[in-house]
């Protein structure tokens, strides 16, 4: 013959043979040699009551890959890796992701590379690790002996059939029974398209929920909407600070949640049961939401719960706070608060109550008592005033001098006794009343004047009233005291936050109505919180429990519009330009229309018709939209947030601005999903840097 060919597995051969004349050629087509395939991680999400795997980042993916090479060598030991930022704990022995700050089932975790999806399917769904080998090892084989269409048998019962390097179906029934038709399952090897890493922390948010345990209009709790918030602002950053994350001006806002709801009701406190046993069992539904959300309001105004909720609140963030560290430990930006409802009064108390040392720093967190007040910061240490044997000997009391000092108690781990403490220790009831008559006297004579017009120098209240016009003596078995500033707060010691905020940005906030309640009718213009610079109130325009700050501050002739939050995507929502221009519109007509009716109606004459145009009153005026105010229509509003506005209003959305009062409990509960909010939040903590410009 004139020449031969032979297949030798997946090379071709074709000899010419040289007394034909024909030069010697050697060709080879070579198929494309097998590459194993790059396994990726996916974690298991529970979206809906269903399962939703979500792939890790591409640097975490690769560090638990790193990570599982090293299992192999190490039998015993577990390997944990930090994902997500480093707020979950992947345990790849166990193949469990635990959440670090919060409580939350562990979520299960995969090492995948074949996935599949059904013909009514959304995404793909990972094999298990089993079957992913199984797939592979096929795959592999077909790739080295060209050998396609194979029908490959699963232990589960499905064949899956190669037809080539790049397509790949599944059917349950193999052939399809005449009878029922049966879609096949479509599959994929390997996965792209994944994001490279998350960003370095430059910014740490705390976020407080309100009351009830649920925080959206879709009764999900903290965890899941603070996540919904972190992943709207992850997203804005790279839409709107692109520039400045690409070129690593800035990093990324962690934010986490702080729940003290659980707390509160939960078997410590035993609250839940007490109330059980006086609620009526009519409207059962009804009366159990009342009694997990509504009565809150009410815990937090009496003294034993509300020391319960300002604590928790506290420790929980002073305890996050100390775990961020721990993970972040080159952390060295600026922390924020957050909080929504009753959660942003809760963090206004506390930050009202914060102690400075001398060089401004923060006082350290412990556990001796501070009786902390809206305008007198006092420190009630020992050894600044009387001791306790002279304050028992004061009273006729010395002989129980012994029995305390037995279980060493000074004045100050008296402070944060209770009746039932000195019970336990043997003091009859009747000695007992006293010396809790004696705390409570010697109390009251720490937050007296003297020492609080010493503060007023250093501090400016909240109120405008003098120290001396209210020192108004409390008989009741509940210390509620009015302060210097008459506000009627609750006597509570105020624990410490171990930094200083930024900023506290308050959601739906009630915190006017609550100061207002409590007898505070203005704002010092030169109050400002002792650690904290900035201060934000944003409100949707129809939330029922949202109030205004600003005329609090402003005096009462000074008529201030809040600010207009733009919308993410730049300005005004369209609805909002309509309704705008259709005003404008109507008014200068309206205009029009008075002044022929005055030329009409009146003697034409020149001094008539000026003296009419130039009567008109500023009412006439077309209204200027609050977001296109210029600054010289207010001076300073205040210090709370350094002379700048603090009243923010979102822009409804079209179909909420038909009916006000349908949306009205929904307008409650959306700044959780609010990109809007999460802008505003992010421009005020990144401040003057670039930003990316909107072409409208």
């Amino acid at each position: 013959p004139l020449h031969s060919t032979e297949k030798h597995g997946n090379i071709i051969f074709a000899v010419h043979w040289p007394w034909c004349g024909i030069p010697d050629v050697l060709s080879m087509n070579v198929v494309e040699p097998y590459e194993p395939v790059q396994h990726h991680w996916f974690y298991n999400q529970q979206v809906d009551s269903k399962d939703s795997w979500q792939p890790f980042s591409r640097e975490d993916s690769r560090r638990l890959e790193d990570a599982y090479s090293r299992v192999g060598k190490c039998e015993k030991d577990e390997v944990v890796v930090a994902t997500d930022g480093r707020r979950y704990d992947v345990r790849l022995r166990e193949r469990k992701c635990y959440s670090v700050y919060w409580e939350q089932k562990p979520a299960e975790v995969k090492r995948c590379a074949w996935f599949h999806k059904g013909s009514k399917d959304m995404s793909y769904t990972p094999y298990s690790e089993e079957l992913s080998d199984i797939l592979e090892d096929a795959y592999m084989i077909a790739v080295t002996l060209d050998e396609w269409k194979q029908n490959l048998e699963l232990p589960t019962g499905e064949t899956v059939i190669l037809h080539n390097p790049k397509v790949f179906s599944e059917c349950k029934d193999f052939p399809p029974s005449p009878t029922e038709r049966t879609q096949p399952r479509t599959l994929k090897r390997g996965i792209e398209n994944i994001p490279v890493e998350i960003p370095e922390v430059d910014h740490l948010v705390f976020m407080v929920h309100g009351i009830g345990p649920a925080c959206d209009i879709r009764l999900r709790g903290i965890v899941q909407c603070v996540n919904e918030f972190r992943i709207a602002s992850n997203s804005l950053i790279k839409s709107h600070f692109r520039q400045s994350e690409n070129l690593c001006i800035i990093g990324r806002v962690e934010y986490l949640p702080v729940n003290w709801h659980k707390v509160l009701h939960g078997e410590s406190t035993g609250v839940d049961k007490d109330i059980e046993r006086i609620t009526l069992p009519s409207i059962s539904r009804l009366r159990q939401f009342s009694n997990d959300t509504v009565l809150d309001l009410f815990f937090y105004n009496s003294a034993m719960y509300c020391q319960t909720m300002v604590d928790t609140v506290a420790s929980e963030i002073n305890r996050l706070h100390s775990l961020f560290l721990q993970r972040h430990p080159h952390f060295t930006g600026h922390v924020s608060l957050v909080g929504h409802s009753l959660g942003s009064l809760i963090l206004f108390d506390l930050l009202t109550n914060q102690e400075t040392d001398a060089d401004g720093k923060p006082h350290e967190v412990c556990s001796s008592a501070i009786i902390l007040h809206e305008d007198a910061h006092v420190d009630t240490g020992c050894s600044s005033y009387e001791s306790l044997e002279e304050v028992l000997k004061g009273h006729g009391l010395e002989e129980y001098l012994s029995v305390l000092h037995s279980e060493q108690v000074d004045m100050e781990s008296l402070m944060l006794c209770s009746e039932k403490d000195l019970k336990d220790v043997g003091i009859p009831l009747g000695p007992r009343k006293k010396i809790m008559n004696c705390v409570k006297k010697w109390k009251h004579s720490r937050t007296g004047s003297g020492h609080a017009a010493q503060n007023e120098t250093h501090s400016p209240s909240l109120g405008m009233r003098n120290a001396h016009e209210h020192q108004t003596p409390t008989t009741s078995a509940v210390d509620y005291q009015h302060f210097d500033v008459g506000i009627g707060q609750v006597s509570i010691d105020y624990p410490q936050l171990a930094f200083h905020p930024q900023a506290l940005f308050a959601m739906g906030s009630p915190i006017g109505m609550f100061l207002t309640v409590r007898g505070l009718k203005r704002i010092d213009p030169n109050y400002s919180f002792p650690t904290c610079k900035s201060f934000y109130n944003i409100f949707h325009p129809f939330d029922p429990v949202a109030y205004r700050i600003e005329p609090m501050i402003l005096p009462q002739d000074v008529d201030l519009l809040p600010m207009l939050i733009p919308h993410h995507k730049g300005r005004k929502r369209m609805h909002l330009e309509l309704k705008e221009g259709l005003t404008r519109v109507s008014s200068d007509l309206l205009g029009s229309l008075r002044m022929v009716w005055q030329s009409i109606s009146q003697v034409p004459s020149p001094a008539l018709a000026e003296g009419g145009i130039s009567s008109m009153t500023p009412t006439d005026e077309v209204e200027v939209p609050p977001m296109e105010q210029k600054e010289r229509n207010f001076t300073k509003v205040g210090m709370l947030n350094r002379g700048r506005r603090i009243d923010f209003v979102l822009q409804e959305t079209p179909i909420e601005s038909f009916n006000e009062y349908l949306f009205a409990i929904q307008s409650h509960l959306c700044y959780w999903g609010s990109e809007d909010t999460a802008l505003l939040v992010l421009r005020e903590i990144y401040g003057n840097i670039p930003k990316k410009r909107h072409l409208h």
